[in-house]
């Protein structure tokens, strides 16, 4: 017994391709926004995790040695601190050794979105601001 081969017409064909084609370019763009999406959790998820690592530190240097450290370098040499500099400054400000330092953390890379509510939030202070005249 012979099997038929029907041979298929050129635009049945590249409507086959076609249709995988989009399929795998709706994928391939879901796959893309998911990482996109990563690394802008990883980079807030960072930020996070290091004001917590060196409010931890704080808070046992007190608690061993009875006061605050005076600097983000003490905690680097005894605590064991760490942290990419090149990505991260951290803002330490040491009023007493008896009260707890103001500690900020700042991204030294911020993506395109955090860049734009930095902005914003100047935009708002600029609004507020009340204008003087000399006269």
């Amino acid at each position: 017994m012979k099997t038929k081969v029907r041979k298929r017409s050129a635009p049945d064909v590249l409507k086959g391709h076609l249709i995988s084609l989009s399929f795998f370019t709706i994928v391939f763009g879901f796959f893309l926004g998911g990482i996109a999406s990563a690394e802008k959790n990883a980079a807030t998820e960072g930020k996070r995790v290091l004001e917590e690592s060196v409010n931890k530190a704080v808070i046992s240097c007190y608690a061993l040695e009875g006061a605050y450290p005076s600097s983000i370098k003490y905690l680097e040499d005894n605590y064991g601190l760490t942290y990419d500099k090149e990505k991260y400054a951290i803002g330490y400000i040491a009023f007493a050794s008896n009260i707890m330092p103001e500690i900020t953390v700042i991204n030294l890379n911020p993506s395109e979105e955090e860049e734009e509510k930095i902005k914003a939030g100047y935009e708002e202070f600029d609004d507020e601001v009340p204008e003087i005249t000399i006269e």
